[in-house]
């Protein structure tokens, strides 16, 4: 047999090997965009006694929607999917291109864990995996698309990405879910443990998909928003689109619709403290991270879940170079058992110091409340902010009611019982006593929000 001959063979004996794995990759990619490296690593298993071919997974790049992208997909169909050595370093192999590339990486995970008989040099094959990803956070987006069962380390490797996409039934999770079922004596469903119906209480994943076409669809929306791929765009939004509405009430969906350009927010997390709401969004065209109060009359409450996962979205930020916007309406941290016994305080500390090191821009808006701690995070410029506006309807305070004021009184002379009535009555409450002391920038008429706030985007950015 003449090379070119043999070559042909060599080529359609891998094609067969990863024939799903590679329909998963092009219904993810740009039509015949997908160009393979490293097809023919082929290393032996002891255990199994075989070739293992392509070293169960398929690495190479392509585009989605023409943006370059480096692709990990994971091969199920070799060794049940079985992590290897040889398999991590060909995945640390992909990664390094990525980096020098800065483009972004995309995995495709599907795996039942260690393959057996690996012994302790695969351990060190994942270390070098996540020192990978540790690698390019910062410098190139990550992107984990779990399409089956992915058991044991790499579901740290999804967590550790920008966006974890669960597709339909998938789960990602650290340990077999029959086992997590049968320890915690409940008949749970795997996608109850790590897929997407675990996502309200773990935040691990950040969009439930039902199809790849779906996860193609919002990647494209993310690489089309991140500056790092694609700058500032004309969206054909008019800048002082102006809101009338607002006057009369703010809640956060108008907020989200008033402020950003049409068509422009991604929203990430969704499920997770949905309280919170944090997305990608443009605004003037400049792409910008939005974090939204979402509490409606009363005002959104801090937790250990919803501080964390402000914290989470305030490094993602930072390490994407995305100005902040924040749509201010919350309270200090919840009264409540369970968070008082909470990492709480902790998380808050750490949150203060993400908000105050954060090397982009950040504009402030307090469109419903800024209460005692809720202030002191979210509108108070010493933390870092650039510029703290609050709507004339808003409510600034220590307390949020006279009520509060009274508890914390408690004990004290009547005649304070009825300064403190008085001080803390609403129509003392409203912002013009902070802008009065210069911490507010300006008194903002709500309709006019959006304009306001890109004139003050172009001055943080030109």
């Amino acid at each position: 047999m003449n090379k070119l001959d043999l070559l042909r063979s060599r080529r359609q004996e891998v094609l067969a090997v990863g024939a799903d794995v590679r329909k998963k990759i092009n219904a993810l990619v740009d039509p015949e965009s997908f160009a393979e490296f490293d097809s023919y690593s082929f290393s032996e298993n002891e255990f199994y006694q075989g070739n293992v071919g392509g070293e169960g997974v398929v690495t190479g790049t392509a585009t989605i929607n023409d943006n370059l992208v480096f692709v990990v997909a994971q091969n199920a169909a070799v060794l049940s999917g079985g992590i290897t050595d040889a398999n991590c370093k060909k995945i640390a192999k992909c990664q390094q291109k990525a980096l020098r590339a800065s483009a972004p990486l995309i995995y495709m995970l599907d795996t039942r864990g260690v393959a057996v008989g690996e012994g302790v040099n695969v351990l060190e094959g994942i270390a070098t995996v996540l020192a990978g990803s540790n690698a390019l956070k910062g410098e190139c987006t990550q992107i984990a698309v779990t399409t089956g069962d992915v058991l044991g380390s790499f579901a740290l490797l999804a967590a550790n990405c920008d966006f974890h996409f669960v597709v339909g039934n998938a789960c990602a999770t650290y340990a077999s879910p029959l086992v997590i079922s049968a320890a915690s004596g409940k008949k749970l469903t795997a996608a109850e443990i790590g897929g997407a119906a675990s996502a309200a209480k773990t935040g691990a994943v950040t969009f439930a998909a039902s199809d790849l076409e779906s996860v193609q669809c919002t990647i494209k929306q993310i690489l089309d928003t991140l500056p790092a791929y694609n700058g500032e765009v004309e969206t054909m939004d008019d800048f002082n689109r102006a809101t009338p509405s607002l006057n009369e009430k703010a809640c956060a969906k108008c907020m989200i619709e008033a402020t950003f350009d049409k068509d422009y927010f991604v929203e990430m997390n969704a499920a997770f403290a949905p309280e919170v709401k944090t997305g990608l969004a443009r605004l003037g065209g400049t792409a910008v991270g939005a974090l939204v109060f979402d509490g409606g009359e009363k005002g959104v409450e801090l937790d250990f879940n919803n501080v964390a996962k402000i914290k989470e979205f305030v490094y993602f930020c930072d390490e994407n170079e995305l100005p902040l916007v924040v749509l201010v309406n919350t309270l200090g941290i919840k009264a409540e058992l369970n968070t008082a016994l909470s990492p709480i305080m902790k998380e808050i500390a750490n949150l203060s110091y993400a908000l105050y090191n954060l090397s982009t821009p950040v504009i402030n808006v307090v469109y419903g409340k800024a209460v005692g701690l809720g202030y002191t995070l979210f509108a108070s410029k010493a933390l870092g902010a650039d510029y703290s506006y609050a709507f004339a309807t808003a409510k600034i305070s220590l307390f949020d009611e006279v009520k509060g004021a009274m508890i914390e009184l408690a004990g004290v002379n009547e005649q304070n019982h009825d300064a403190a009535e008085e001080k803390y009555a609403d129509e003392n409450q409203d912002p013009f006593n902070a802008a009065r002391n210069g911490y507010i920038d300006d008194i903002i008429e709500p309709q006019f929000v959006r304009a306001r706030l890109i004139e003050s985007l172009q001055i943080l950015t030109r």
